[in-house]
């Protein structure tokens, strides 16, 4: 049995005055690839924010243990540096902080030191295997980069940081078939026997790569179902509906 990395238990969360989770229970294991799916408005991406700590995102109620310790109120630089990292749907664009020196300060942050020729060595590997031009490594952060360059730098920051926890929140979205198979590529290289990955997509393609242990499924704020990998070929076949009006009888039952 996996030692349970993450546990968040009856989370409520909301954007300012609106409630969008409503008692999310969740377990991912050390070693475990998790993947969330639920249809536009379930609050997805509300989650992965919650857990890492994003201002914008108030937790009401319940709490979030990492390694046993609860960071419901720990804030997210401090959540950064306990091993939680998030992978941006839309990442930002840094002009004028170079690729290589915002993953060695964000290195150094997180490990406390990184030595400049091990550093170096490690980040070349690491573009390598993304097959990124080793010219991304002078250029600024994601300024002028395309979906696809954006997604990879995403990718190149979790293989630098080595995190405990994972959060990868639709790194899919946007990308072509060889883009997608490159990134999904890297993210398997990434991932360790240590490490938690939590997954949000809404497609089977991605899932299709990185082969997930448990499928969740989130519905108006909850989870409306779990299972293994076999539950993304019935949304496939079937979309969201039947385990939604599952979830409403379950619910008025």
């Amino acid at each position: 049995m996996s030692e349970k990395l993450l546990v968040i238990e009856g989370l409520h969360a909301s954007v300012g005055d609106k409630p969008i989770l409503k008692g999310v229970d969740l377990e991912v294991g050390r070693g475990e690839i998790h993947a969330l799916m639920g249809p536009n408005g379930s609050g997805k991406s509300t989650l992965s924010n919650a857990i890492m700590g994003h201002p914008n995102y108030r937790v009401t109620g319940g709490r979030i243990l990492f390694e046993g310790r609860d960071i419901s109120g720990l804030p997210t630089d401090e959540r950064a540096r306990l091993g939680i990292f998030l992978a941006f749907q839309y990442p930002v664009s840094i002009p004028g902080v170079t690729v290589t020196n915002f993953l060695r300060s964000i290195v150094k942050a997180r490990q406390g030191e990184a030595p400049a020729g091990e550093f170096r060595k490690q980040m070349s590997s690491a573009m390598k295997e993304l097959a990124m031009d080793p010219a991304f490594a002078k250029r600024y952060v994601n300024d002028g980069f395309s979906g696809g360059e954006k997604k990879r730098c995403e990718i190149l920051q979790m293989s630098m940081l080595k995190p405990g926890l994972a959060l990868l929140d639709e790194i899919d979205s946007g990308l072509d078939i060889d883009a997608l198979r490159v990134v999904c590529e890297g993210i398997n290289k990434a991932w360790n026997p240590g490490m938690g990955l939590l997954i949000i997509t809404h497609y089977q393609r991605m899932l299709d790569y990185v082969k997930p242990h448990q499928v969740h499924v989130l519905v108006a704020g909850r989870i409306a179902k779990s299972g293994g990998p076999e539950l993304v070929a019935r949304l496939e076949a079937e979309g969201y509906d039947p385990i939604i009006h599952e979830a409403l009888g379950a619910s008025i039952a």
